[in-house]
């Protein structure tokens, strides 16, 4: 079991979880379109994912004996307020921006907001300097996606 607590299972995994991104805005997209409803589509969306979750939870961890503690902070439980706000937005922008535009930006909010979480350790994450070296590194990940961008968009 030491392979899956390893950071290059984590990276692998988190490399995967990212190709799906515009691959859901893809796939999302279109079912809006078809369906004329981005609301629809990601009603849908969230249902697939429902019964996904829920059953890798009942199969891998069992029933669950709590839903609350009282010591959690009621903000832990607003996540799924930016899940839903991410899909309902890449359900109706992609179509009209394009996915490689829309996920693109979606890239430069987490850059920031990823920053920020871990500069001041937000909502308990380890709290990880916002130094030059990392600063410069944003700065070129920044220009990286306006240049990917610049070939086939007008942005």
């Amino acid at each position: 079991m030491q392979g899956l607590n390893h950071p290059v299972f984590y990276a692998a995994l988190m490399l995967v979880a990212g190709l799906g991104i515009p691959v859901m805005a893809a796939l999302n997209g279109g079912l809006g379109g078809k369906l004329q409803s981005p609301a629809l589509a990601a009603t849908i969306l969230l249902l697939v994912g429902l019964f996904i979750a829920v059953t890798y939870l009942l199969a891998v961890e069992g029933m669950p004996s709590k839903l609350y503690v009282p010591s959690t902070p009621w903000y832990y439980y607003f996540g799924g307020f930016f899940v839903m706000f991410y899909i309902l937005s890449i359900t109706l922008v992609a179509p009209r921006f394009g996915v490689a535009n829309a996920v693109s930006f979606v890239l430069l909010g987490q850059l920031i907001a990823m920053s920020f979480i871990d500069h001041f350790g937000f909502v308990g994450a380890q709290q990880y300097a916002l130094t030059p070296k990392r600063i410069i590194g944003l700065f070129f990940m920044v220009v990286g996606v306006f240049m990917v961008l610049s070939k086939s968009h007008q942005i």
